[in-house]
């Protein structure tokens, strides 16, 4: 682990931690949509609403590639546009949780029945949209421009200066914490419909608990140790992993007793894409290592 670090300092990177995390939201917002589609494909016929955030994720994606080019000769011009398509991204994150929301409770009904772990459980993941929120609060992070370096003041739109209660680096690391709770307790939910009859669906809860508390615990320590580092870089690392072995056994629930694959199961089977949201913010996380001005991970105290 040490080894891996020292080499990964003594080399610069092609894109700065801004950019990496600037396009990793772009792909997040296309990976979304395609989950999105699966999952609202479900009922065989979707309502005009649902189409919004399949639609907005690829628009959305391609709008901050673009941005991404402006920047190298226009970082002003690709701010805006950055702020407008994570703007946005946040509205369709919250509209989509209401809409989930309105569809999980019974606002009618009896008393103590309005809201019950059951009618969590089977309705659409209320928390699934709000990720479309944190790409949007990634977005603006990684659109900002933080001056100086580690000072938490953010040079925002129109020559303004925000100073934020976390330097950059902190606020990402916060924010990852964040999105691997909202993916753990979608992961509770929806592993709640089989009672947790497989004791290995207790894998990613516990990893999802671990990596929740490291990452937060991390954004709240100024200069933190080496072992600070160590164990965050081994919290994601082993999210990355149960991300990718979760997605490989939900494929292979999906597919038929001969290995066939059959599009309807990948459907209204095991969704294959959920278990990578924890692969997902491993990657993230690990991202959010890297130095913030030099393009190289950052020296921690001993």
């Amino acid at each position: 682990m040490r080894s891996a670090l020292a080499l990964a300092r003594s080399r610069r990177l092609p894109l700065s931690r801004d950019q990496l995390i600037l396009l990793m939201v772009a792909t997040n917002e296309l990976f979304r949509a395609v989950d999105i589609y699966l999952a609202h494909s479900i009922s065989g016929g979707m309502v005009p609403y649902e189409w919004i955030p399949i639609m907005f994720g690829p628009v959305a994606s391609a709008a901050l590639l673009v941005a991404g080019l402006i920047a190298i000769r226009n970082r002003p011009s690709a701010t805006a546009v950055a702020n407008v398509v994570c703007g946005l991204s946040i509205v369709v994150g919250l509209l989509g949780a209401f809409f989930h929301w309105r569809r999980a409770i019974l606002p009618f009904g009896p008393a103590g029945e309005q809201v019950t772990v059951s009618l969590l459980v089977w309705a659409p993941p209320v928390l699934a949209p709000l990720m479309f929120c944190l790409a949007g609060v990634l977005g603006f992070l990684a659109a900002w421009v933080e001056e100086p370096s580690g000072s938490g003041r953010l040079r925002l739109p129109g020559g303004t200066s925000l100073q934020a209660p976390l330097t950059k680096t902190r606020a990402y690391q916060l924010f990852v914490g964040l999105g691997i709770l909202a993916t753990l307790i979608s992961s509770v939910l929806d592993h709640a419909r089989t009672n947790f009859e497989n004791p290995w669906l207790w894998i990613p809860t516990a990893t999802g608990i671990f990596a929740t508390f490291v990452a937060v615990a991390l954004s709240t320590i100024p200069k933190p140790t080496r072992s600070d580092l160590m164990t965050y870089v081994a919290a994601m690392l082993v999210l990355i992993l149960v991300g990718v072995v979760g997605a490989a056994l939900h494929i292979q629930a999906d597919l038929t007793g001969r290995s066939l694959f059959v599009p309807e199961r990948f459907i209204r089977g095991a969704p294959f894409l959920a278990p990578l949201l924890f692969s997902n913010m491993g990657v993230l996380g690990l991202t959010t290592l890297l130095g913030a001005g030099e393009f190289l991970l950052p020296h921690p105290r001993k």
